[in-house]
């Protein structure tokens, strides 16, 4: 996240709100954002979504995700909002939405749905 500039904006119980000012370095050779970006900010929406939910000894791991890119992803800044769709006990199922914001307008440009593992009695702290 600190690479590409994304920040977390809001968190609450089964919600992650992540944005990303649109830069030049993060464009492909059309100039909207690349889409392993958009991915990126989607999958942290989604896993730190689900990771509100986990019991606090655990930590959180995408299994997979299928995502979808609805439009060029361009404008002033990119949001992605995960919400969790149901939280279970080992998996858990959670969509993102990524938005492009450019003034008043929101584009809603990606969509993606992941399966996230809880790690129980993992701890989340880096080495």
């Amino acid at each position: 996240m600190t690479l590409i500039g994304a920040t977390m904006t809001r968190v609450e119980p089964g919600r992650c709100t992540i944005e990303l000012p649109v830069r030049e370095e993060l464009t492909q050779q059309h100039k909207f954002v690349h889409g392993g970006v958009v991915g990126m900010i989607a999958d942290s929406a989604g896993g730190y979504a689900a990771f509100t939910l986990m019991p606090a000894d655990a930590s959180v791991l995408t299994v997979e995700y299928k995502i979808n890119m609805l439009a060029p992803a361009r404008g002033e800044r990119l949001v992605a909002v995960g919400t969790v769709l149901k939280p279970g006990r080992t998996l858990s199922i959670v969509r993102a939405d990524v938005f492009a914001i450019d003034g008043a307008r929101e584009v809603l440009v990606a969509a993606m749905q992941q399966t996230l593992m809880v790690m129980h009695g993992v701890s989340d702290e880096r080495v």
